[in-house]
């Protein structure tokens, strides 16, 4: 890899990511103010990069990723659907509170979710979008426009770290996380970078 990094961009607000709702193959449509947030992303992405466009930008194909990179001002090469959030399954659309009633202490990163995807499935997909993503950095920065959980995972396995480790991280909506290097050696350079809306 050469000097370029990763850029993480976690998609703007919606009802259900302000309400704590689990979010993942529901089509969700992003706030006002997440729209104002999105275009500000853009901003800062300028600032953190300059304004060469990216080598690769590849996107969820959600809505709410989509609209989120279009109103950042980039212009996605490719829909991928490894960028998808984590699926929830039957703890779609629930908060972690209503799941707490039932499984005590449920998170995502140490219980299962019923009908949804497992931990290691959301590994494959994550160390498999990043092995394509690391080929393409060595042309220029990359930006990957997904969501939340899945952001998180995809920091916590460009260190090492199983998918789990992602619970470490924090991503609020939207913001970046920018994966590079050190010597060879990976490391997070930036987490959770928001801009304000103007």
């Amino acid at each position: 890899m050469s000097n370029s990094r990763v850029f993480l961009l976690r998609h703007g607000e919606t009802e259900w990511s302000l309400s704590g709702r689990h979010t993942g193959s529901t089509d969700i449509p992003l706030t006002d103010r997440g729209r104002g947030l999105a275009k500000a992303a853009g901003d800062l992405l300028v600032r953190l990069r300059g304004d060469t466009p990216p080598v690769l930008v590849l996107s969820s194909p959600r809505s709410r990723a989509r609209d989120t990179a279009e109103l950042a001002g980039l212009h996605v090469d490719r829909i991928d659907e490894r960028l998808a959030e984590w699926d929830y399954g039957d703890y779609e659309g629930i908060t972690t509170e209503t799941i707490r009633e039932t499984v005590p202490g449920w998170t995502v990163w140490t219980h299962p979710c019923p009908n949804g995807e497992t931990a290691e499935q959301v590994t494959a997909r994550a160390d498999s979008v990043l092995a394509d993503a690391r080929a393409a950095t060595t042309g220029g920065d990359v930006v990957l426009v997904g969501h939340g959980q899945f952001s998180r995972v995809l920091a916590a396995r460009w260190i090492g770290l199983p998918a789990s480790g992602g619970v470490h991280f924090a991503m609020d909506a939207p913001s970046f996380a920018v994966l590079g290097e050190e010597r060879g050696v990976p490391q997070l350079v930036h987490v959770n970078l928001r801009a304000l809306s103007s």
